[in-house]
């Protein structure tokens, strides 16, 4: 349970991350305390995706991750991203991702901050 909680809160700093450094990644709020909220919801959502259907892109992808020797997983968590801000709209969030490349920026953020925060507070 502990290492779910601190995987969601780097990814929603990751994201916030994303947010304010990727032109396209909008996350608006009324204050501080509103989008603290939204961005920890949206990486709920956001492990949900990853959890559940990026393992059957993967595997179908499989011939691709050859081809391009892994290069296709920044396209493939782009959509993870695309797809985490389209739930988020039918969920009435504050946060949208405005297209495939602000998605293909973003993830390479998310990656980045996740990673280098994951490998901080590494057991």
């Amino acid at each position: 349970m502990k290492s779910f909680v601190i995987k969601t809160l780097i990814n929603a700093v990751a994201i916030w991350a994303a947010a304010w450094i990727v032109g396209g990644i909008v996350l608006s709020g009324q204050d501080w305390w509103h989008k603290t909220v939204t961005v920890i919801v949206v990486a709920l959502i956001f492990g949900v995706v990853n959890f559940l259907i990026k393992p059957l892109v993967k595997l179908l992808s499989l011939p691709l991750f050859i081809l391009t020797l892994g290069l296709i997983t920044f396209v493939i968590n782009a959509l993870m991203l695309w797809l985490t801000s389209w739930a988020s709209d039918k969920l009435d969030l504050s946060f949208h991702v405005e297209g495939f490349w602000p998605a293909l920026g973003g993830a390479l953020i998310i990656s980045i901050v996740s990673w280098g925060l994951s490998m901080a507070l590494n057991d």
